[in-house]
Order: structure tokens, then C-alpha cells, then sequence
């Protein structure tokens, strides 16, 4: 049963009547986005610090934006593989360019209201999608945790690992990396399972803290991140980026980045308004918000943003009651990126390896998928192709793909169609046509009545049929003219 967080329907009157509530739901919140920020910048290819510039831009920026009131914005797990894939192929300068084409492009699509469509689409493909993900995050991140190179496509990741596990056995820095991976992620499988008092500290913080400490006191020889500085990563996309942007491979590129971004959002906010009986999300002010948001993230070269159901969960969980949470959860990132940013050094990579790949295991539905088998085989194929699709080819396709098989899969369903025969062996031979009768399943309606007697008087009803198209009706009328041996009563068509 789903917990759901009460909101007095009657707040007190005061300028800030909830502000102790969401001062301290925003320090939680940026204790579990400031470990997700550089984990997944870091897995990205790009500087951490540009990760933190996301999380302070979805804080501040789309925070105060209406839309959803407690949903947190900031870069997301689910985005990783594609903005790896982009940073590869065009380089980290074309990032900032194909971020503020989302943006923009989302800003559009919420100004011309189409942001409730995005209901419409298959929860088996989006749920394919993030499986997909999942799947490409876990095995490239399982690189780093071994010290390791990871290949550049998701199914050179997945075959490398074996070799990848074996070349780790010799040497003494892969053991010690892939040991505080694995004990980061162990920290976090199991902090559920901790008392409520050491629960107040995130999970993910506490795990990279802890993996910190080890690396620090036992002077592990691992990895660490990279800094730079808040300013010196900022890139704003040049010229030549933006007008990249008319090629095909950078244009489907934008067009992936907006579709997952927005499906992404959109869907967190709607599990995010089944945590709290408060306002509910108004899809195309959440749109337009998420596109102001990457618009201004585009701008400042980092990573795109989306809703991410982690951060906001935790933002419900903590008590939030408005959005001056998740402002405030924006305002304390940027003080730490403003007067900390050497503390970002110390952070193993092993240990934000082990964050993703619990974050990606937990994106992969196993047990939803087998639920889905047994009720719906058919959407559980979708999910399945989706996210097979995008670990063999790439993220754009294997979208495309599961989005193409869900129409296939809606037409066929649309076009269900049940023909029965009553023969009682003497009189007229009664036929039933009932359900929707497209051109889909005509040759089959077909060979069905071209099997009847031709010597006895057939009365074909029409009356269960809720759709009757022209090429059926064309072909049904054409049937019943020919069928009838000479002599015999002609073909009887009852519509309603």
C-alpha cells in the first residue's frame, strides 16, 4: 500500500508557515543529490562539478518554476549511457548545444500543451527504456570499480567483462577498487535494514563517506575525482556546436534526449503525487519547467536534468511541504560547490561506481517484468525488446523500436475481431462477426467464409461489430455477391 504524506488542506497563516518543515527536508535532499550529482557527471564523461551546476539549476531555477510542487530536478542515472554516447561522438563543447535544443525544444512542447500526452506512451517501453539503462549503466560502471577501460557500446561492455574480471586478479589496484565498490554498494543494499536513527543519515551519502574514509585510512591505491572548478567547467556551447545541431546524428540525438528527459519527468511526477495528497502536477507547467531548466543548463555546458524520483522521494519522505525545499536544496549545493569544491578530490571513483550500479540495478524491473508475464505477455515482449534493443544498439533505436512494436501491438488489439460459425445442419448457416473488423484481419475473415457451404443459405450478422472498415466492407459485400452456387438463396448481410 502506498504511503502517502499528509498536507493540511489549511496551513497556517504566516508568510512561511511550513519553513522548519522544508528547511530540513532540503538538507536531506541535498545530502542525497550531492553524491548523485558527481556520480553521475562522472559516469557521463564530463567534470563533476558540472553534475553539481545541473542539481543547482533544477534547484533554484525549475524549483521555483510551477509545475509539480515536490518533485526534485537535477542530472539523472537514466540519462548517463546517452550523454556518454553524445560526449563520445561530438565531443564534451556539443554537449552544452544538444541540452539547450532539449530544452528549448521542451519549452515548446509545454507552451503548446502536449505535456499530459506524454501519459499516453507505453509504461512497457519507458520501463524497457529504463531497463535498458540499467543494464548498459551496471555493466560500464562494473569498468571503473575494476580499474579498469570500458568499452564504448553496451554490448562491448557486457562481453568485456569477463576478461575485465579476469585482468583484475593480477593487480593489486583493481582488487582494492573493485573491494570499496563492492562495499559501497553492500552499505547501500543494506541501510534499509539499519535503525530509523542511523536512517536519517541518506544512504548514499553515508556509503560514500564511508568509502572515503576506507580509501583515506587504509591509503587505498584507487581513483579519484577529478576537479577542475565550478567556474573553469562551465562551457557554454560555441557557435560551431549550434550549428551541428541541423546534422541527423546530432538532431536524433536532441530528439532522444527530450523524449526520455520529458517521458522521465513526467512519470516521476506522477508517482511523486501518489506520495502526498498536496497539489497536484500540472504536466505542461512541469514541462516548461524542465525546459527552462535544460534551456539555462545548455547555456552553461552541463548536464541535462530531469525529475528524479530518488531525490524527490526523499523530499516527500523528509517532511517537504512546498517548494522552498527543493530551492533551498539548489542554494545549498551551490554554497558547497562555491566553498568546498576541493572536497569533491577525495571521492574514490569506485565508491560513485557502486552508487550507479545499485541505482541501475534498481532501474531493471525483475519483478515487475515477471508479474507482467504472467498477466500481460504482450507487454512484458515490449519491455523485454526495449531494453534488449538498447543494449545491441544504442538508446535512439532501441526507443524507436519498442515505441514502433507498442503502435503494432495497439493496432492488432484495435483490429480484434471473433467470427462464429452456427451449422445446425439443416436450414440456413448462420455467421457472427463481432469486435472491430479492420483490413488487418481480413484474410483471415476471409478464408473463414470462403470455407462455407456454396449450396446453403448463409446469413452473415453484423450487428456485434463496433468498427467496420471500408476494406472490409468492400471485401465482406464482394464475398456475399459470389459465394452462392446458382440456385441457391443468396447471402444474407444483417448489419445493425
Amino acid at each position: 500500500m502506498t504511503n502517502v504524506t499528509p498536507i493540511s488542506p489549511t496551513p497556517p497563516k504566516s508568510r512561511f508557515p511550513y519553513l522548519k518543515q522544508d528547511f530540513a527536508a532540503s538538507l536531506v535532499v541535498f545530502l542525497v543529490a550531492l553524491p548523485l550529482c558527481v556520480g553521475v557527471a562522472v559516469a557521463s564523461g564530463v567534470p563533476a562539478e558540472l553534475g553539481l551546476v545541473t542539481g543547482i539549476v533544477g534547484g533554484i531555477v525549475t524549483g521555483l518554476m510551477r509545475g509539480s510542487s515536490l518533485q526534485v530536478s537535477g542530472p539523472a542515472a537514466g540519462l548517463t549511457v546517452l550523454v556518454f554516447e553524445a560526449v563520445q561522438e561530438f565531443g564534451l563543447p556539443a554537449l552544452g548545444a544538444i541540452v539547450l535544443a532539449t530544452g528549448l525544444l521542451q519549452v515548446l512542447m509545454g507552451g503548446l500543451k502536449v505535456g499530459r500526452y506524454f501519459r499516453a506512451i507505453s509504461v512497457s517501453v519507458v520501463e524497457g527504456m529504463l531497463a535498458g539503462i540499467g543494464l548498459v549503466l551496471i555493466a560500464g560502471q562494473l569498468y571503473p570499480a575494476l580499474a579498469a577501460k570500458a568499452p564504448d557500446s553496451g554490448l562491448g561492455k557486457i562481453a568485456g567483462l569477463p576478461g575485465a574480471f579476469i585482468d583484475s586478479l593480477g593487480s593489486t589496484e583493481a582488487l582494492a577498487s573493485f573491494a570499496l565498490c563492492a562495499g559501497t554498494t553492500a552499505v547501500l543494499v543494506l541501510w534499509k535494514h539499519m535503525s530509523a536513527k542511523v536512517r536519517t543519515l541518506p544512504g548514499p551519502l553515508a556509503a560514500v563517506g564511508l568509502a572515503t574514509l576506507a580509501a583515506l585510512v587504509l591509503s587505498l591505491p584507487v581513483a579519484t575525482v577529478e576537479v577542475k572548478g565550478l567556474i573553469d567547467s562551465i562551457q557554454p556551447p560555441p557557435m560551431s556546436s549550434l550549428g551541428e545541431l541541423a546534422g541527423i546524428g546530432m538532431l536524433g540525438t536532441v530528439l532522444a534526449f527530450t523524449l526520455i528527459a520529458s517521458a522521465e519527468s513526467l512519470f516521476s511526477a506522477a508517482a511523486v503525487d501518489r506520495m502526498h495528497d498536496g497539489p497536484r502536477t500540472q504536466y505542461d507547467k512541469e514541462l516548461l519547467a524542465q525546459g527552462v531548466g535544460n534551456t539555462i543548463c545548455g547555456l552553461l555546458g552541463a548536464l541535462p536534468m530531469t525529475a528524479v524520483i530518488v531525490r524527490s522521494a526523499a523530499n516527500v519522505q523528509a517532511g517537504a511541504r512546498t517548494k522552498a525545499s527543493r530551492v533551498m536544496h539548489g542554494v545549498w549545493l551551490l554554497l558547497f560547490a562555491a566553498l568546498l569544491p576541493a572536497a569533491l578530490g577525495y571521492i574514490p571513483i569506485p565508491a560513485l561506481a557502486g552508487i550507479l550500479i545499485y541505482s541501475g540495478a534498481k532501474l531493471v524491473p525483475v519483478r515487475a517484468l515477471a508479474d507482467l508475464w504472467r498477466e500481460q505477455r504482450g507487454e512484458a515482449v515490449i519491455l523485454s525488446v526495449t531494453a534488449v534493443s538498447i543494449v545491441a544498439v544504442s538508446m535512439f533505436e532501441g526507443v524507436l523500436i519498442g515505441l514502433a512494436l507498442a503502435v503494432i501491438k495497439t493496432a492488432w488489439e484495435s483490429s480484434h475481431v471473433k467470427l462464429e460459425v452456427v451449422d445446425k445442419g439443416a436450414g440456413p448457416v448462420e455467421a457472427y462477426l463481432s469486435g472491430n473488423a479492420t483490413f488487418l484481419r481480413l484474410p483471415k475473415i476471409l478464408d473463414t467464409l470462403e470455407a462455407l457451404p456454396q449450396d446453403r443459405p448463409i446469413r452473415l450478422d453484423l450487428s456485434g461489430l463496433h468498427h467496420l472498415d471500408h476494406a472490409c466492407r468492400t471485401a465482406l459485400e464482394n464475398w456475399a455477391e459470389r459465394h452462392s452456387a446458382a440456385g441457391t438463396e443468396p447471402v444474407r448481410l444483417m448489419a445493425a
